[in-house]
């Protein structure tokens, strides 16, 4: 049976450390929450060798062991043992070659906590084109614990990264070196401290002096501290400086042992010729919007194929079905209930897949930083900085870990304005709404034999969140009074190949999580439906059932039209049929029916339920042997006009665009703010915002 250990996975952001976490879990890692906060927490299982396995904590990632946001309390609080369920039995340090300096400040702090420490050295790769070598041996002997060279890019020394944590656990080896004198720094406090908390060391003394009142310890162990504090003259701020001063000169003499690197000025790295170009303040807006043009335009190309393998197989599957089993009502939920709202989900993957894949590749490649800082200017005009387009680029994906990522941003308005424009953002879960519907109404025309007319549609639909977003960000500016400065401090990092194995296993996570999670309320929504749709109050249905069989037993050449008819007819008269027409006449002056209606309602828990709502009710209504794009094409209204005109489809993308339609964002919303206010106003003002400009757009276009 094999042992199992719990690895903490640390590092400075842009070291490596997603990349080595990926390399090390593959597919078999999960993601939830840290306990009692909302930061994501990401584990995995390693298989170190046939004796020992290991649970992965991918911790996030932070400069210094001084935290000054949410994410990086949490780190914190798992370094210095305080966390109640997360309790390493070992650490494993990433650090960044071609930035060793930096990255050691950090590693120093962990060793002086005296925890088993491995050092996994990445991006030596990138110091090599700096013209940059580290002594691996010499390092090692200097930081007193093993030392491991890695790519985990092109999973080199991962089998030695292994050993070396095996070994680590096995002699219990402990960090043996100081980096600063403890005693020098505070000796009377530190000793107090240990007298009230024996267990602690020098250096987790000082941590419980200076951030006592953040740590999870009883009020009266806080009380004890802030005393001792207070009688010994304790400095925290002159004692932080003091220690960075120490670290830096001990750095200082390791680099000088250890490191070779040419003078910085000797050559340019074709990273800062890249960013001449791509940052320049001109042609950057321009290449940025070709790049998401380009994005916008492959959700169509390179998605057409298998959405149409995937229409016609469960188009195919469902007349199969309804030519072999019994006209009984288990036989209706299967096809019209749960095989519809099946296919309403799965068709959609390969556009999710396809989005989530060119996101993470730029996220790779290292340009997705380089927009945070192209567009920090924009940003600040309209009351927001560059930190806030990673949550809005993120909202692309989905709102939720969007808003959940706003603690990058120190700023309190700038985080609360963040969180109120961020929906805005088309969210996968519109995709599906976007592309049935641009299909319907927008032809597959072609400029300059490659502009595609629907991919440009798209582009437009995707751009007016955004400057939506901007808009209402610079109006409410004005009105939410926190006067706060703020800094936009990013680092840069180097242009780098994209990692397919780690795209591919994104855009599979993801595509499992879009069809597990949002599959799982689809598929509810859906029987719901099936039932609200086959059922009607006060046995309606069964006396059209009655009225229509007199009728084709009467006419008989015509039974295919009457039984059509009567479709339609028990549709109207179902409870679901009842729910739509009291909110009809809401929703007329945008040109939806009411048909439309329900989907309104029943997508509000998940904007992509309205294309799983459609394929019921036209199931429901409509044989099987033509795909939900063909019947929602011919649909038409009682006067014979049809449902899905440009004006109504448009109308309909409008609203979505602008639309609150997601329980879960303002959930998220209500725990990131803590309170029920902003999600509310949210909901107001969004939906007003999209009622208002769809009746507009439906007026224009009519």
């Amino acid at each position: 049976m094999q042992q199992v250990i719990n690895i903490a996975l640390v590092g400075n952001p842009n070291s490596g450390k997603s990349t080595l976490f990926n390399a090390l879990t593959g597919l078999n890692q999960k993601t939830g929450n840290f306990p009692g906060v909302t930061v994501d927490k990401k584990t995995g299982k390693v298989s170190l060798s046939n004796e020992y396995v290991a649970n992965l904590i991918d911790l996030p990632g932070t400069y210094s062991l001084y935290p000054r946001r949410s994410d990086e309390w949490v780190a914190y609080k798992v370094l210095m043992h305080t966390d109640e369920e997360i309790k390493p039995d070992i650490i494993l340090l990433i650090t960044d070659a071609s930035n060793l300096k930096r990255n050691l400040l950090f590693c120093s702090q962990i060793l002086d906590t005296k925890t088993p420490v491995v050092v996994a050295l990445t991006m030596n790769d990138i110091a090599a084109k700096k013209g940059i070598r580290v002594d691996i041996g010499g390092l090692e002997t200097d930081l007193g614990v093993p030392v491991v060279e890695i790519n985990p890019r092109k999973s080199k020394g991962i089998q030695q990264l292994k050993k070396a944590l095996i070994a680590s656990v096995q002699h219990k080896t402990i960090p043996t070196r100081s980096f600063i004198n403890n005693k020098e720094l505070a000796a009377k406090s530190i000793e107090a401290i240990q007298q009230e908390i024996p267990q602690l060391n020098d250096y987790s003394s000082l941590h419980y002096l200076i951030n006592f009142q953040h740590l999870p310890i009883s009020n009266s162990l806080k009380q004890t501290i802030e005393n001792v504090a207070r009688q010994t003259d304790f400095n925290a701020t002159k004692v932080q400086a003091d220690e960075i001063m120490q670290r830096y000169q001990r750095i200082k003499v390791i680099m000088q042992k250890n490191v070779f690197a040419p003078d910085p000025a000797e050559k340019k790295l074709i990273s800062d010729k890249l960013d001449n170009i791509l940052l320049h303040r001109k042609w950057g807006y321009l290449i940025l919007l070709v790049v998401l043009f380009i994005i916008f335009q492959s959700i169509f190309w390179l998605a057409q194929f298998p959405m149409d393998w995937i229409e016609a197989g469960f188009t195919a599957f469902s007349t199969m079905l309804s030519h072999h089993l019994p006209e009984v009502w288990w036989s209706d939920l299967l096809i019209n209930g749960i095989i519809a709202g099946l296919g309403g989900i799965v068709i959609f993957v390969p556009q999710i897949m396809i989005l989530f894949g060119l996101i993470t590749i730029l996220e790779d490649t290292g340009y997705m930083a380089r927009i945070s800082f192209l567009t920090d200017r924009l940003m600040r005009k309209v009351g927001l900085n560059g930190k806030s387009v990673m949550p809005m680029i993120s909202g692309l994906a989905c709102a939720v870990p969007a808003i959940m990522s706003t603690r990058n941003i120190e700023n309190k308005k700038e985080r609360l304005l963040t969180i109120l424009v961020t929906p805005l953002m088309s969210c996968s879960a519109r995709l599906p709404v976007y592309i049935i519907l641009i299909s319907l109404a927008v032809p597959e025309t072609y400029y300059f034999g490659f502009l595609s007319l629907q991919g440009l549609t798209m582009m437009i639909l995707y751009l007016l969140g955004t400057v939506a977003a901007l808009l209402v960000s610079y109006i409410m500016k004005w009105f939410i009074n926190i006067k706060e400065k703020s800094f936009f401090i990013l680092e840069l990092p180097v242009y780098r190949n994209p990692r397919w194995k780690n795209v591919g296993i994104t855009m599979v996570e993801k595509s499992k999580i879009f069809v597990v999670e949002a599959g799982k309320i689809i598929m509810i929504i859906s029987l719901l439906l099936w039932f609200l749709s086959s059922y009607g109050p006060d046995n309606r249905l069964k006396t059209i059932d009655t009225k229509y069989e007199a009728l084709i037993q009467q006419f008989p050449n015509e039974a295919d039209s009457l039984q059509k008819i009567a479709s339609t007819e028990k549709l109207q008269h179902s409870y679901a049929g009842i729910l739509g027409h009291t909110i009809e006449p809401v929703i007329t002056p945008l040109g939806f029916d009411w048909k439309i209606g329900i989907a309104l309602i029943t997508s509000f828990a998940a904007r992509e339920v309205f294309v799983g709502t459609m394929a019921t009710l036209y199931s429901v209504e409509e044989s099987d042997k033509y795909s939900l794009r063909e019947k929602m094409n011919a649909a038409v209204k009682p006067d014979g006009t049809k449902v899905y005109t440009l004006a109504t489809a448009l109308s309909l993308m409008v609203f979505y665009v602008f639309a609150m339609q997601c329980m879960s964002t303002l959930a998220i919303v209500k725990r990131e703010t803590k309170t029920w206010k902003w999600p509310i106003f949210q909901l107001v003002y969004m939906t007003l915002l999209a009622y208002s400009a769809s009746w507009v757009v439906y007026q224009v276009f009519s």
